[in-house]
């Protein structure tokens, strides 16, 4: 038995997660704003520091696996920053706080949500990711209501933040070097409450249906499936994998751009 903490446990992929690995007779420890064993607001210092000591005393000070489901959508009225908040700084801060909890634990592994809007997404503002790459939340929450698009266009910014913040960290002496896996999946389009909400807008609505045209296999994902990459991942059979960022979009990416991927490496 494993004992793996999931933030956004309380619905979409993070609920069929806690369920799959519970059913596979796991100890989960689930985190969310609300229907969850700890309740806590990652979008927020305070919560964030809550959610970390009450998961160290959960699961005794020691950690067999991480993933970091919680996470927000753009939506119309809402503000870039609380997705800077919710979707970087919520899961990079776990993470960090958390890392000590898993190099104590069985061949520990912690798991990232990113999205394929990171690469099938145009327009969003690459100073909104560099701005939560460089650390500074206030910053960053600055840049991504002063100098950044709507919220609709820069949850893939926030997105690409917690992709590369992945595979600079996962190599370094701390994680990599002392045998914790860090890793990311960047799903497309999955049928949560967050497409739900989506749907919810006239607006949204429509590029959310232009958007499933480019779903080679014709459907959104089901949490389900995302949950079995997940369990995978924080598994004990997957542990050459590290710093990779995992696509699981029905064929997305690979239809709006196959030629992109693999990228020769140029020196010089």
């Amino acid at each position: 038995m494993r004992t793996v903490a999931i933030t956004g446990a309380g619905s979409g992929i993070g609920a069929a997660t806690a369920d799959r690995l519970s059913r596979d007779g796991h100890r989960v420890i689930g985190v969310d704003l609300r229907g969850a064993e700890i309740e806590a607001d990652l979008g927020t210092p305070d919560g964030r520091r809550s959610a970390i000591d009450a998961v160290a005393e959960a699961s005794g000070g020691a950690l067999d696996g991480l993933i970091t489901c919680a996470g927000i959508s753009g939506f119309p009225g809402r503000p870039s920053s609380l997705l800077a908040s919710v979707n970087y700084f919520g899961t990079v801060v776990l993470l960090e706080g958390l890392r000590p909890l898993l190099a104590k634990g069985d061949r520990p592994s912690a798991v990232a949500i990113s999205s394929n809007s990171t690469t099938t997404a145009p327009g969003y503002s690459l100073e909104l990711t560099e701005a939560c790459l460089a650390g500074d939340e206030a910053e960053a929450r600055r840049v991504a209501d002063e100098v950044a698009g709507e919220s609709m266009i820069e949850y893939a910014a926030t997105k690409l933040a917690v992709a590369r913040w992945v595979r600079a960290t996962a190599v370094t002496p701390e994680w990599g070097g002392t045998g914790i896996r860090l890793n990311a999946i960047a799903p497309g389009m999955i049928a949560t409450p967050m497409i739900d909400e989506g749907n919810s807008d006239e607006n949204l609505a429509k590029q959310l249906e232009m958007f499933k045209q480019t779903i080679a296999l014709g459907r959104a994902g089901d949490p389900a499936e995302i949950a079995g990459l997940l369990a995978f991942l924080v598994g004990t059979e997957s542990t050459f994998f590290c710093g990779s960022i995992i696509f699981c979009d029905g064929g997305t990416d690979a239809l709006l751009r196959a030629d992109d991927w693999p990228a020769r490496w140029e020196i010089g």
